[in-house]
């Protein structure tokens, strides 16, 4: 969606809204860190988010990765920045190119600066001024891209004949085509507020969106208002210097300095009620000024489905999922990105007949080996096993192999009941509970339009020892209202439905529509999904040496235990789908005297974790 339609329609509804930026870091942790921090952003309400363009375009190939992300991924309208500096002609069209193949339907057009220790200078077949480059994009693309430019309030304090000059420059740019305005960084606020009133009298009538930089240290301070050569009030430094050892204090006293400024925009009669925040990629300082603006918590937007929306523009319209990657959705949408069409109003035969290669995506595990130690430490018993996958479900530790982030709200709910079932033996990779009726607008299972209703089936996902398997079957079939797959590492699947379609297990009804069906359970994804499960707990192994008994343990569960999804299809009784397996645990515990151990052939637990398996 276009920034200026955003715009447009928060001026309608008379709101405040807000934006953040960030800027491509120089490592691959560095990536895995920032995109972490910008999901968790996310919940403090951005509008958008825009990503910057490196001095000399040494970011650019990591810029358009980052927006890629951001639209398919996170699914947060994202504007990118772009500049002349060293970009021939042809590295703009491809970075315009492959904005559009991710959906961005934004671009903040710059000259930029220079790199380090040169002038600037254009490139052969490239642009010179940021106005060239705004021409050429309407030229290529027309009003596909909304494009925004660079305002620079400090150039009022210049002389009237430079000052004017520079104005003059702006106009020249939203002549070309741009939409609206970006501001540099200032903490002058009356100069900004003159500046907009000059603007608006040389006839400029997009948006301007103030650009506001929180404080978070005095050298951080001093050094960013150096290098953007920008006047800072007096009453700032009689304020900040005398903490200037304190980071605390100078980061309290800097967050309602900058405070006052942002609502004495928002209060000014200039028609501005946006505010775009240069984050330098922390999160902190972002989050203490809104709180301190009393702009969050917001009232919370719903999701428009349970899962989150990828912004390409092949997916936008997609709205059913299998359950099965719910934790793993970058995978996901990798193996499928191929698809000759998503799945929309009902999942059928419209999609390609086949899910990509695992080796598309990859199969990895978010943690470093630093990070698996530390969250996993090193099991050496199927016990040590049961209780990292228990703790998992309580909320105790943050990750596991199959799951990229902590458990989910939702997850909360049935926390003991899963626990218990990880104690008794069954490894539980995902899971929600039944759910009847629950307004959209409910904190831990809405979604959808507002006024409507939604539902879901009982859903569990596991790994469990053939043995403890053998006695849960039975129990199972008992139970009319459950239905089963179960699949070994080799691919043999057996099930007790009779259908080839698949199962929906979550559901909404809203006013004025069809009943939307986004989360589904069925066959042939299931088998998809194997190969990556089992992927991931051989990965899992592969943190720790070979021959240890960590990986013998880890390997031998891999190579023996079944996985299995099982669905209860009577919403209206919550616990029942966990019944068979307190009964099959009983049971087991009752024959054997304790939870599943891995099967062992001439003192090896099926050739592995040798002396560890009683």
């Amino acid at each position: 969606m276009k920034i200026s339609h955003k715009i447009e329609q928060a001026a309608k509804e008379d709101r405040i809204w807000w934006s953040f930026e960030y800027f491509p870091p120089r490592t691959a942790q560095g990536l895995q860190n920032l995109l972490d921090r910008i999901e968790r952003m996310r919940a403090l309400g951005p509008e958008f988010i825009d990503i910057t363009w490196n001095a000399g375009g040494r970011t650019s190939e990591l810029t358009s990765e980052l927006v890629k992300t951001c639209q398919k991924i996170i699914g947060i309208e994202t504007c990118m920045h772009l500049t002349c500096t060293a970009m021939p002609k042809i590295k703009v069209d491809t970075a315009l190119r492959e904005a559009k193949e991710h959906g961005c339907r934004n671009i903040l057009a710059l000259r930029g600066d220079p790199p380090v220790g040169r002038e600037w200078e254009p490139v052969e077949t490239g642009f010179r001024y940021g106005v060239d480059l705004v021409r050429y994009i309407r030229e290529q693309y027309g009003d596909y891209f909304d494009v925004s430019v660079a305002g620079y309030p400090q150039t009022h304090l210049l002389p009237p004949e430079e000052a004017a000059r520079e104005m003059g420059y702006l106009k020249e740019k939203v002549d070309a085509g741009a939409n609206f305005i970006f501001t540099q960084m200032f903490y002058d606020v009356d100069m900004f507020i003159d500046w907009v009133k000059a603007a608006r009298a040389a006839g400029i009538t997009v948006p301007i969106v103030p650009g506001i930089m929180p404080i978070q240290t005095w050298n951080g301070f001093q050094k960013a208002t150096s290098l953007a050569k920008i006047t800072v009030p007096q009453s700032f430094l009689d304020a900040l210097e005398p903490h200037k050892n304190n980071d605390e204090k100078v980061r309290e006293i800097g967050t309602k300095l900058v405070a006052d400024l942002c609502r004495r925009i928002l209060a000014a009669d200039i028609g501005i009620k946006g505010l775009h925040f240069y984050t330098m990629n922390l999160e902190k300082g972002c989050r203490l000024l809104l709180e301190e603006l009393n702009l969050v918590p917001r009232i919370e937007v719903i999701k428009p489905l349970p899962w989150r929306q990828s912004l390409t523009p092949n997916r936008r319209t997609e709205n059913i999922r299998p359950i099965f990657w719910a934790n793993r959705t970058r995978s996901y949408l990798s193996r499928t990105e191929n698809w000759d069409e998503y799945p929309n109003g009902r999942f059928g035969d419209s999609r390609s007949p086949a899910y990509g290669e695992l080796d598309g995506y990859g199969v990895w595990i978010k943690q470093t080996k630093e990070d698996a130690l530390r969250l996993w430490n090193t099991p050496s018993s199927i016990e040590d096993i049961r209780n990292l996958f228990a703790q998992f479900c309580q909320g105790k530790l943050e990750a596991l192999p199959w799951s990229d982030s902590a458990p989910s709200s939702e997850t909360s709910v049935i926390a003991p009941q899963l626990a218990k079932l990880n104690e008794l033996g069954f490894l539980t990779i995902n899971s929600q509970p039944a759910v009847d009726g629950a307004r959209s607008d409910d904190r831990i299972h809405g979604w959808g339009p507002a006024n409507g209703y939604v539902y879901q089936k009982a859903y569990l996902e596991f790994f469990v020892s053939p043995e403890l398997l053998d006695m849960l079957i039975p129990h199972i079939e008992r139970d009319i209202n459950i239905t089963y797959y179960v699949i070994n590492n080799r691919g043999d699947l057996r099930t007790n439905t009779h259908s080839d379609g698949p199962n929906a297990v979550t559901w909404g009804v809203f006013p004025g529509k069809e009943i939307i069906q986004p989360t589904i359970v069925e066959a042939i994804s299931f088998m998809a999904w194997k190969d990556e499960a089992y992927e991931l707990g051989r990965l899992w192994a592969k943190f720790y040496e070979p021959g240890s008994v960590t990986r013998q343990l880890i390997d031998g569960i891999m190579d023996s235990y079944y996985l299995v999804n099982v669905v209860h299809n009577d919403y209206k009784r919550p616990d029942a789908i966990f019944e068979p397996f307190f009964k099959a645990g009983a049971e087991y515990a009752a024959k054997y005297g304790s939870a599943p151990q891995l099967p062992t052939t001439n003192g090896h637990a099926n050739g592995h974790a040798n002396g560890h398996a009683n």
